[in-house]
């Protein structure tokens, strides 16, 4: 047989184990909606600032102001669920395998996981207000790779793993969000809530704790028998370890580096106030002693 023969033979063979209760799902069927949309994304991340360069940003304010606080109720939602339906019910935090059941309970799990992977979709249009905005600053590589990964990974996880253990990380990734929507949505919502924004630098840190509690969780199954798919978790644990690097040379470089600049900016000020206004105490203890003598 040919490469493209066997590839065909060895994808059918891996979809075949894939649960049969999400096969008729929407976008669930194969894996190249997704991966086209995210394509059609990174795309879009390239060409959209060239396209909006000499073009005057848009006034979306309303339009964020109502996405914003939409995705709060949406992340909101998803984390009761999955608490409801697992979590909160009965979850391990050491081993948890997936219940392929149809009993309410299963299945609800199992739609809770496809709306989360669904979400990552909507979510990409973080991006595209960005770009409309001229916000070229926030269009960075870990805000494109983190969003553009998302869909496709949790494309995987619905098809073959709809619960169980490595839903952990995505019951506190909606934990995250719904603080982080909350923070844009009362950033839409006028510079009259600027003074509410002063945790802005936390969300960052929740978000640096969130990936070092799922590597933890994750790298169990290294060390104990679990009837879960060990491959999603050397996946879980390799992403999250990733996500915690990049997270935090994001927030070093944000708020360590730029407060340093800040005091090291305010020393020479304050150095040459004090140059300006009057000498050094030690041409001050001169002068003094010259008038003595």
């Amino acid at each position: 047989m040919s490469w493209m023969t066997q590839a065909a033979v060895v994808y059918d063979e891996v979809m075949q184990k894939g649960d049969p209760r999400v096969a008729d799902w929407l976008m669930m069927s194969s894996p190249l909606p997704s991966f086209l949309i995210c394509l059609v994304y990174m795309i879009i991340t390239k060409v959209g600032p060239v396209f909006m360069a000499n073009r005057k940003p848009l006034e979306i304010r309303n339009l964020m102001l109502v996405y914003n606080f939409a995705m709060v109720i949406l992340s909101g939602y998803i984390l009761e669920e999955f608490l409801v339906s697992g979590w909160f019910a009965g979850y391990s935090y050491r081993c948890q395998p997936v219940d392929y059941s149809r009993s309410p309970l299963a299945l609800r799990m199992a739609n809770v996981c496809w709306l989360f992977y669904f979400s990552k979709f909507i979510e990409l249009l973080d991006t595209v207000f960005f770009i409309v905005r001229k916000k070229f600053s926030q269009v960075t590589f870990l805000h494109v790779f983190h969003h553009g990964v998302m869909p496709v990974s949790w494309w995987f996880g619905v098809k073959f793993v709809p619960g169980g253990f490595g839903t952990f990380h995505a019951m506190l990734n909606s934990f995250i969000h719904l603080i982080m929507y909350t923070y844009y949505g009362l950033s839409a919502a006028g510079p009259q809530f600027r003074k509410y924004l002063w945790w802005k630098r936390y969300i960052t840190s929740l978000q640096i704790i969130q990936f070092i509690f799922v590597v933890i969780h994750a790298s169990q199954l290294l060390f104990i028998p679990c009837n879960y798919p060990i491959v999603f978790a050397y996946v879980i644990a390799s992403y999250s370890i990733l996500f915690l690097i990049l997270f935090s040379d994001f927030f070093n470089k944000t708020y360590r580096m730029k407060s340093q600049k800040r005091e090291q900016k305010q020393h020479k000020i304050s150095d040459d106030h004090s140059k300006t206004n009057g000498a050094t105490p030690a041409s001050n203890n001169n002068d003094a002693q010259k008038k003595t003598e």
